[in-house]
């Protein structure tokens, strides 16, 4: 007799627990089961009134243009155009989608999806990314190369709002606030005099044009093994299926690309423009700038489709990244890479510190990429990636990122492995900038040692045995009246102080104390001051 011929089948809330658990294991953490139920739009209330009250949730968003700018700017870099522009969209979108959530809005109202244009590495996707995490709504990026029309090989472009479901936990509320975003959407611009049906280009801005219009969207793909699942035991339990949707009205679209050849088409519009007129063309006019005067007819001849286009009113250039502005990234954005190497370090117990120089380094050979704020990955994972294998089977535990170090990792590694005195000096080391920190900040000036001044006063300290402060404090004692001299002879606040001004400070302040007489005197243009003298 089979002992489980009397047990009774799992209830639903059970079965649909366990065939998710499997289907998790399956398919990993993307199998997200949408709720059968019909999600009410309320949430419980502590306020007085009858016990389960609910009340409405109301969609909130009161941010201003210039506090998302200030977000953004704790972690990207440049690009203030766009995130002005960016900045100023978001507010236009959502605080038109709180009024039709209040019943209040007036009108026609054209949604404010963006089209974002730069190379790789710039911080296009970061920018968005940093905005849908202010403001609390889900985030999905897509790649546009891997769509295609309904029916051929490839994803559907549906697949980006079931995935924001999926980004929500399952909260269709939330979800329908979120924010796609549609990266290299260059690459599906049709060829131009194009015969025939294009899988790659046209089908799929028709398709993407639909979503971004208004329509509802199945949660449920007929492709979708999980989905098919789902369904089956919505009808076991209640013998029949609700079709579940979500309106994308109120998602906010970004699509992005590098756009390599729309400079062509602007420089060729504006040729033709130039010679109708009789005149003469003059100069070479810059990428940047050429993007910046981009019209809806060069995107058309580009490849895309006029109302696609016309669905992207918003248009932001980003600019191509410098070494300043890498080094700027490293040394002063919050996602800075270094960051993520420090604690990759620290959790083997291992200090990294890394100088102003050394960050240097490494932007300049980050730039030589032509990869943007990628190239800092890759130049620190070639630079340190020995030192992660190696450093953590040692008794190191801490080295300083130095020029030499990015440019010679294995020679530099290899001192750090078989130098007694190494640590010894990068815990001097790690004084000295200490102290000059404490002074800059206590006098309200900007003192900088260079590389070999610093290394000047550790050798001192290894040497005499005295403590670096002590040395610091004896060497510098004078330079908070000198500088007080020099800043108002000069109004300058900033010193960077070679080798030179460590094996005789007393005589480089003397310089730079004279230096700064000699430039107020030129500038008064009174020949009397040399005489009194």
């Amino acid at each position: 007799m089979d002992p489980n011929a009397n047990t009774p089948p799992p209830a639903p809330e059970e079965f649909q627990r366990k065939l998710g658990d499997f289907l998790k294991q399956q398919y990993g953490d993307k199998t997200v089961f949408v709720s059968m139920q019909p999600q009410p739009d309320t949430a419980q209330t502590d306020e007085p009134g009858e016990p389960g009250e609910q009340k409405p949730i109301q969609f909130e968003f009161n941010y201003k243009p210039k506090q998302i700018k200030a977000h953004l700017d704790r972690y990207v870099i440049q690009q203030d155009e766009a995130k002005k522009v960016l900045s100023i969209a978001v507010c236009d979108h959502y605080n038109h989608v709180k009024l039709a959530e209040a019943g209040k809005a007036e009108g026609e109202y054209q949604k404010q999806n963006v089209i974002l244009i730069g190379p790789t590495g710039v911080g296009k996707t970061y920018l968005i990314k940093c905005i849908a995490q202010l403001i609390g709504v889900p985030f999905v990026k897509g790649d546009a190369t891997k769509f295609s029309e309904t029916g051929y090989v490839g994803g559907d472009v549906e697949d980006l709002i079931r995935e924001l479901v999926q980004k929500a936990d399952g909260n269709v509320k939330l979800a329908q606030y979120g924010i796609i975003y549609i990266d290299e959407v260059d690459k599906i611009a049709s060829a131009p005099n194009l015969v025939g049906r294009d899988v790659s280009g046209r089908g799929v801005q028709s398709n993407l044009l639909k979503l971004m219009e208004e329509t509802e969207v199945p949660l449920r793909s007929q492709t979708d093994l999980t989905g098919q699942l789902q369904a089956a035991l919505e009808f076991q339990r209640h013998g029949k299926i609700k079709k579940q949707t979500l309106n994308t009205r109120h998602i906010l679209f970004i699509v992005s690309g590098a756009f390599d050849k729309l400079d062509d088409v602007v420089r060729a519009r504006l040729r033709e423009a130039q010679i109708g007129f009789g005149a003469a063309i003059r100069g070479e006019i810059p990428r940047d700038e050429l993007l910046h005067r981009a019209r809806t007819e060069d995107f058309i001849k580009f490849g895309f489709e006029p109302e696609f286009i016309g669905r992207l009113p918003v248009r932001v250039i980003c600019k191509e990244l410098t070494e300043d502005d890498l080094y700027a990234i490293l040394r002063r954005s919050e996602g800075s890479i270094i960051h993520q190497y420090e604690r990759s370090f620290r959790a083997f117990g291992i200090d990294v510190l890394f100088t102003d120089e050394g960050l240097r380094a490494i932007a300049r050979q980050a730039v030589a990429e032509h990869t943007g704020a990628r190239a800092l990955v890759t130049v620190c994972e070639r630079v340190l990636r020995e030192f992660k294998f190696q450093l953590p089977s040692s008794n190191i535990r801490r080295f300083v990122v130095t020029p030499a170090l990015v440019e010679h990792p294995d020679a530099e590694l290899h001192k750090i492995m078989t130098d007694t005195g190494y640590e010894e000096r990068v815990a001097a080391g790690m004084l000295v900038r200490e102290w000059i920190e404490r002074f800059n900040q206590k006098h309200e000036c900007k003192l900088l040692l260079e590389t070999d001044a610093a290394e000047a006063i550790v050798e001192r300290a290894m040497t005499t045995h005295q403590p670096v402060r002590d040395i610091c404090h004896e060497l510098f004692k004078d330079y908070e009246f000198g500088l007080k001299l020099i800043k108002k002879n000069s109004g300058q606040t900033e010193f960077t102080l070679p080798r030179a001004a460590v094996e005789n400070a007393e005589k480089h302040l003397s310089d730079l104390v004279l230096a700064s007489y000699r430039g107020a005197d030129a500038g008064s243009g009174d020949p009397a001051a040399d005489d009194v003298r």
